[in-house]
């Protein structure tokens, strides 16, 4: 059955969406800058957009499950307390620490130095409601421990706050279908936990954000699971491919750029290293879905030279009908851009003046979307797939000639990852 958006009088803002028949909300890794994912959905319930599908990993698991765990008009809120929790006010030498550069009119140094403290305030200190150094941490070569005792912080609290801020019955009965990633520590295989096949609990999400050797594995059943960015970062492919019968519409927030500046040092080395593990794969996703849609044209037109009668008996024809009736993939792709004082430390950099910021950088991407209401329509079946990015079309700075060859070559289609899923050789 087709789901769609119906105009509601009361929210003078609200986006009336064409019928699509699935809504997908996809959330990325990426630790500190998740709330990010947060402003993202705040705007997504300005307008009263309501996923039907939540598919997260690592922090993007823990964001969803806030959202799934509360009611539409609830969600916010329960995602500003689940934020406020996790994230900490300066302390008196990070105050300090920024006063002085700023007293002499470096406002940029001091805000950079605030950032690299607050991170290492959560190397040494953790996080309130979230991870905790592990005392004694365990030593290579001594004893040996169960995999859910080796690693540098413990995560009981992390239980706790899941518990305080998501409704897990709601989450398990409610009408969004709930999809979050994990790595199976012994086989290495991503595992997807979903509320349509299992109950879920706090431990299937600790264990998708569960990376180590910072987080310790999470036991689920006797089986021990890791992080599932370990493997893939990006859950977009969970709901693609159980989607291929039906017309979505994909909101996909990513936490982090595939693309970006060439590396001056070590530090820029790691940081951009960072980048591009845990990058999504969305061109190679969407070439997937547009080859098949190709297949599927091509299975209809031969199908049209099938008599009837055949087309309705055999069952090899049946399937070929099946086949031929895919659907479409509409992707609006919200990706976090750095800000200028972030290093190769953004992911654990949780001070509460960070966090806002990343929050309202989601929420105003995601406005710029919705200004474009003509990429919210169904897309043509001979495309199969398209995708929209609001910092695609912006204006770039005026580059030396040397710097625009540079930039078109990396710009250019990556054939790699598109065989990646394709097949071609």
């Amino acid at each position: 059955m087709r789901r769609s958006q119906r105009n509601n009088l009361t929210q003078p803002n609200h986006l009336e969406l064409p019928a699509y028949d699935e809504i997908g909300l996809v959330l990325q890794g990426g630790g500190a800058l998740g709330s990010y994912q947060a402003g993202v959905y705040e705007g997504l319930a300005e307008v009263g957009v309501e996923p039907t599908w939540i598919s997260g990993i690592s922090i993007g698991a823990l964001n969803t499950a806030i959202i799934a765990g509360n009611a539409p008009g609830d969600r916010v809120e329960a995602l500003r307390g689940f934020w406020n929790t996790i994230c900490q006010p300066a302390d008196m030498f990070g105050h300090v620490g920024a006063l002085v550069p700023t007293v002499f009119g470096l406002p940029d140094v001091a805000r950079k130095w605030s950032s690299m403290w607050a991170a290492t305030r959560a190397l040494t200190e953790g996080q309130k409601g979230f991870f905790a150094p592990r005392v004694p941490v365990p030593i290579a070569g001594l004893a040996k421990k169960q995999p859910n005792q080796v690693s540098f912080y413990d995560t009981a609290a992390l239980r706790e706050t899941l518990l305080r801020y998501a409704n897990f019955d709601r989450i398990n009965d409610g009408d969004v279908r709930v999809s979050v990633g994990a790595v199976n520590v012994r086989t290495g295989n991503l595992v997807y936990f979903d509320n349509t096949k299992m109950r879920l609990a706090p431990e299937h999400f600790m264990a998708s954000g569960a990376l180590p050797p910072g987080f310790p594995a999470v036991e689920i059943e006797g089986e021990y699971y890791w992080d599932g960015g370990l493997v893939s970062n990006t859950p977009l492919t969970e709901i693609i491919s159980e989607s291929q019968h039906k017309d979505a519409l994909v909101f996909q927030v990513d936490l982090w750029s595939a693309r970006g500046t060439l590396p001056g040092d070590l530090l820029d080395v790691a940081e951009r290293a960072k980048d591009i593990q845990y990058s999504s794969r969305t061109r190679a996703i969407t070439a997937f879905v547009s080859q098949n849609q190709k297949h599927a044209q091509l299975i209809k037109e031969l199908l049209e030279h099938i008599p009837e009668k055949v087309r309705r008996t055999h069952p090899l024809m049946k399937e070929a009908q099946k086949a031929a009736d895919g659907g479409v993939v509409n992707i609006v792709h919200l990706i976090y851009k750095d800000k200028f004082f972030e290093g190769h430390y953004k992911d654990y950099e949780f001070s509460n003046d960070t966090m806002g910021e990343h929050w309202t950088s989601g929420l105003e991407d995601i406005r710029r979307s919705f200004g474009n209401p003509q990429w919210f329509e169904i897309p043509s079946r001979d495309l199969g797939c398209v995708t929209h990015d609001v910092h695609r079309y912006e204006p770039a700075p005026a580059a030396s000639a040397d710097e625009e060859r540079a930039v078109q070559a990396r710009s250019e289609p990556d054939d790699a990852e598109a065989k990646e899923l394709t097949g071609a050789g």
